[in-house]
């Protein structure tokens, strides 16, 4: 009955983010982006990375089993090197999930400490507990003639979220924190929008030049983008937040904000006139009762 439950819920939220973001469907499935580094997705929805080195593979994000099991075949019909390890951005369930397969196909599974204790609290029926967990702000990855570097910035989105970078490749693979051309997700449910801020800022000072990301519903999304799309991210919150302080001294009814302010600016983006009144309430939240979520190792914004 479980399994069937989760199946279920994985068409639910592949049906509900399809037809809420109005998302192109990729043509294509997978796409070299590099020497010896793709970008893969199932359906569009949701988009890994893996690398092939000389000693393996090395795989960004496993999302869930379907996609993970489809990701090993793509692997394989690439290099018959053995998936070394498959590597977690963060805790929730919709990204860290299917990691079984890798481990069934002779992977470690790698995630920060903080989204394996949250793991651990909180179990899934297609979510496995990391074979192994590093802390801290930063890691270094060796398999074969390849780096992986991996940064903690702090709290902003989930518990342990970590954006990866391939220095030689001058290439970043960042879960959640960048969706580009949509507005934010809903009610954006487990970030903390001042830290989002800071580490949007953080990681435009991180070296690379390419970044394949999560969720992507720009025309190409398996070829990535750049920073530019970390800068519109960071961008939008940013008038967000100045759009509900202005609404604010003009003396408009806090409460008639979220269905008052407009930012024409991102008109045309996905979602806009789905989500940017639940984004406005969020805003409207944090800056009456306080940030959250919050723990003690959050970084402040000045």
């Amino acid at each position: 009955m479980r399994s069937k439950s989760v199946t279920l819920l994985f068409a639910f939220f592949a049906l509900f983010t399809a037809t809420s973001t109005q998302a192109e469907q990729p043509q294509e499935q997978i796409v070299e982006i590099a020497d010896n580094v793709y970008s893969f997705t199932t359906n569009g929805e949701y988009i890994s990375m893996f690398v092939v080195t000389e000693d393996g593979v090395i795989a960004f994000e496993t999302v869930n089993t379907p996609h993970a099991k489809a990701m090993v075949e793509a692997i394989q019909a690439v290099t018959d090197k053995p998936i070394k390890w498959a590597l977690h951005s963060h805790n929730h369930w919709d990204h860290s999930s299917g990691g079984q397969v890798f481990v069934d196909n002779g992977a470690k599974t790698l995630a920060h400490t903080d989204a394996a204790a949250w793991m651990k609290a909180n179990p899934y029926p297609d979510m496995v507990m990391p074979t192994d967990t590093w802390s801290g702000t930063r890691k270094d990855l060796q398999l074969g003639n390849t780096k992986v570097e991996l940064y903690y910035l702090g709290l902003n989105h989930g518990m342990g979220m970590t954006v990866f970078i391939l220095p030689e490749e001058r290439i970043a693979y960042v879960a959640d924190l960048v969706t580009p051309n949509r507005v934010i997700f809903a009610v954006v449910p487990d970030f903390n929008p001042r830290e989002w801020e800071r580490t949007l800022g953080e990681m435009l000072e991180l070296d690379f030049d390419r970044a394949i990301f999560s969720h992507n519903i720009a025309a190409n999304p398996l070829q990535g983008g750049d920073k530019a799309e970390i800068q519109a991210q960071l961008a939008f919150i940013q008038d967000l937040r100045a759009g509900f302080y202005a609404e604010l001294q003009k003396g408009t009814n806090p409460m008639q904000i979220p269905k008052t302010l407009k930012l024409p600016k991102y008109e045309n983006w996905v979602g806009y006139d789905q989500w940017l009144e639940m984004n406005v309430w969020r805003i409207l939240s944090d800056e009456f009762m306080g940030p959250y979520p919050w723990h003690q190792e959050a970084k402040a914004t000045q």
